[in-house]
């Protein structure tokens, strides 16, 4: 070897040794710098001719481990997604208060009932009257308070969607920013380990909105997919695109996120992450929160709907002069219709003495009142006719009102052998003639309504739905026609029409209590919204929507809407306490003050058995109030405890695989002493052997 190859050697590994100093230097200046990660200079040999020339760091990169990094990630990615869904789920338990507790929303249920049981023990004293009318608008108004609540936790998710669609979008841009800047340092052999720990620290961040997937280049730099395979950056940086809704109401239809990747492919990000910062908020927004919602609606409707049955059984003493009922969506014709056992209307005055009777038979449709022969169409002239004029009933705008005159009040009562019913309702219920809870829409669904009957809405007229997969992204927005034929049979078939309607996603199916239900297709089934209803029923002015209550929005927004009637709160006199005699006749006291029997019904029906609707994740059946009220009360809270649970957990994995990552990566303060001195060694041993060269050379030259 010459000693030209002895001093290039020399100053190779001179070089090479400086390089592995510097790289030792700054693993040891950030031993305790967070996220750093361990350099490692990857040293070769040199040969030339077959023979040794030295050494020389190749490059200088990252002590990464790629099945590490991946495992850390998935955690951090999952654990994001189980934290913000217990943080903003812990929100809507809090609403609810302590369920043990005496001032929390579900023992406000029981202290109703309670009230009114209070009343039944005399039913002549005002302060329980009003105490209990107060504690039922104390119930109602917290349920609405609940209800506007969960809307605001929905809406703050959807704003910090947008926000977390904004910050992945800044980090998408500065991860393939620096991925040009590691190409160019990787093309001419350069340190570019600065860059690599500033874009691994923006992995990190990205990993907490969506899971991803990291690869690297070999060109230098990283490609990043989600876990179903869209490309995010490592061909330039994909841009995701989202607009939130503004107000939130029930019914409100969030806009879907999108993904354009850099070669312009457009794609619902939704189909393509399962875990992170995003799918959580988007799981609590679309679907815990709203079954919350669907869950306390149906029990607030239901307490509204036990008081009003026991509330139109009753009478106040003396009766009202007048009873006007709820809107029910349909033409009288088809409301009267379908009717069994029977009822009467009773006219009396002051000291509740009978005027005038007049007791109806239903039959299906048929009917008699007083024994003159009666049908759907005939119905209010043949009962004002029995009447006398000692009251008018009369149909408008989807109300059946029936007033007395001269002074006289009207009450209503079912044969307690043989009651009225449609749809499990009594006549007066179904009507509503004298509810103690008003509301200002359709608040029950079973219709009483069949196939054969007119629906009352116009043919041309339009209702949209929306269709979401399991992953919570947009399949189809379909919009149906009402057709030409007028009868629920019709509308049934134009719904369910696999060309122009729901029939590929799913069918509506008409129960035999007039209640409309979907049941989608597949395992899951696709969840269906109403984007947007143009129906008006005629004469009720309801929508298609709010008749059958299609869609989870409509009917989760029917907890803001109860209240005690205006002139019951205004005069509580009015609450309806006693029982009507049925036995007696015209001209016979048929009212009494002292009556509490109707306090005891109110009292008890808390304890009557209701048939819920399918809401949230429950399946729904023949349930007491007090009953759904108490299961509703410890599905909240064991949802919250399996949240914080969830996130416990998620969090200790993403803690351990955190861990095991800065174990393998971080900065071993031992290890790099025993670098450092081995590289100080190599240099000093370049060093001499240089010396030993130039010590040579002059003893070459000083012989000639």
């Amino acid at each position: 070897m010459s000693l030209n190859a002895i001093m290039n050697t020399a100053s190779t590994g001179l070089t090479a040794a400086q390089t592995q100093l510097r790289v030792v230097s700054d693993n040891v200046s950030n031993v305790n710098t967070p996220g750093y990660v361990r350099k490692i200079g990857d040293q070769v040999s040199l040969t030339s001719q077959g023979m040794g020339a030295g050494v020389e760091v190749a490059r200088i990169r990252l002590a990464t481990d790629r099945f590490l990094q991946a495992a850390s990630l998935n955690a951090g990615a999952e654990a994001a997604r189980q934290g913000v869904r217990h943080e903003l789920y812990d929100r809507i338990q809090s609403l609810f208060g302590d369920p043990g507790g005496t001032s929390g929303f579900f023992s406000q249920v029981d202290s109703v009932f309670s009230a009114f049981a209070a009343s039944a023990e005399d039913p002549t004293s005002s302060p329980r009257r009003q105490d209990a009318l107060f504690r039922t608008q104390a119930l109602f108004d917290e349920a609405a308070r609940i209800d506007g609540q969960i809307r605001a936790v929905r809406e703050d998710a959807d704003g910090r969607i947008q926000s977390a669609v904004e910050k992945a979008n800044s980090l998408l841009q500065q991860i393939e920013g620096l991925n040009l800047e590691i190409a160019r340092a990787t093309v001419i052999n350069g340190d570019a380990s600065g860059a690599e720990t500033a874009q691994s620290a923006l992995i990190g961040q990205l990993a907490e909105l969506v899971d991803v997937r990291v690869t690297t280049r070999a060109v230098g730099g990283v490609s990043i997919r989600t876990g179903a395979g869209t490309l995010l950056a490592g061909e330039g940086a994909a841009t995701l695109g989202y607009t939130r809704a503004g107000t939130v109401t029930g019914e409100t239809a969030f806009n879907e996120i999108w993904v354009t990747e850099p070669g312009g492919q457009k794609r619902p990000l939704l189909d393509s992450v399962v875990s992170g910062e995003i799918k959580g908020l988007v799981e609590l927004r679309d679907i815990e929160a709203p079954a919350t919602s669907e869950r306390l609606a149906e029990l607030v409707a239901h307490v509204a709907d036990e008081l009003n049955r026991a509330h139109n059984a009753n009478s106040s003493v003396p009766a009202p002069a007048s009873l006007t009922g709820r809107n029910v969506g349909q033409a009288f014709e088809t409301a009267i219709a379908g009717f069994t056992g029977q009822t009467t209307v009773a006219v009396t005055n002051a000291a509740g003495v009978v005027q005038a009777r007049a007791d109806i038979v239903f039959s299906g449709a048929t009917m008699t009142v007083n024994g003159a022969a009666a049908t759907p169409a005939t119905f209010l002239t043949v009962l004002n006719a029995q009447l006398g004029g000692a009251a008018t009933a009369s149909f408008v705008d989807g109300k059946l009102t029936i007033a007395a005159g001269g002074g006289n009040g009207v009450a209503v009562a079912d044969d307690p052998a043989s009651p009225s019913s449609k749809a499990g309702r009594g006549f007066s219920h179904y009507f509503g003639l004298n509810d103690l809870i008003s509301t200002d829409r359709p608040a029950f669904y079973e219709t009483g309504m069949t196939a054969a009957s007119s629906h009352g809405f116009t043919a041309g007229e339009t209702l949209s739905f929306r269709f979401v997969g399991e992953s919570g992204s947009k399949l189809r927005d379909i919009q149906v026609t009402v057709p030409a034929g007028g009868t629920v049979g019709d509308l049934i078939t134009a719904l369910n029409d696999t060309a122009t309607g729901v029939g590929r996603y799913g069918s509506f199916a008409l129960a035999a209590d007039g209640s409309l239900s979907f049941t989608g297709y597949g395992s899951p089934a696709p969840t269906m919204s109403v984007l947007e209803d143009t129906t008006v029923q005629v004469p009720s002015g309801v929508s298609l929507t709010e008749l059958f209550g299609i869609g989870g929005g409509v009917r989760a927004s029917r907890a803001d809407g109860f209240s005690i009637r205006t002139d019951i709160r205004q005069s509580p006199a009015k609450l309806a306490l006693a029982q009507l005699n049925l036995s007696a006749a015209v001209g016979a006291s048929a009212l009494s003050i002292g009556d509490g029997r109707g306090a005891l019904l109110l009292a008890d029906a808390g304890e009557r058995s209701a048939n819920f609707a399918p809401a949230g994740d429950s399946s729904g059946g023949l349930i007491s109030v007090s009953r759904y009220a108490a299961e509703l009360s410890g599905e909240i809270g064991g949802k919250a405890v399996a949240a914080r649970n969830r996130s416990d957990t998620a969090a200790a994995l993403a803690t351990e695989a955190s861990a095991r990552q800065t174990a393998y990566e971080g900065v071993n303060l031992d290890e790099e002493l025993v670098l450092m001195t081995t590289y100080q060694q190599a240099f000093n041993a370049s060093a001499r052997l240089i010396q030993a060269a130039k010590d040579m050379y002059d003893t070459l030259l000083g012989m000639i």
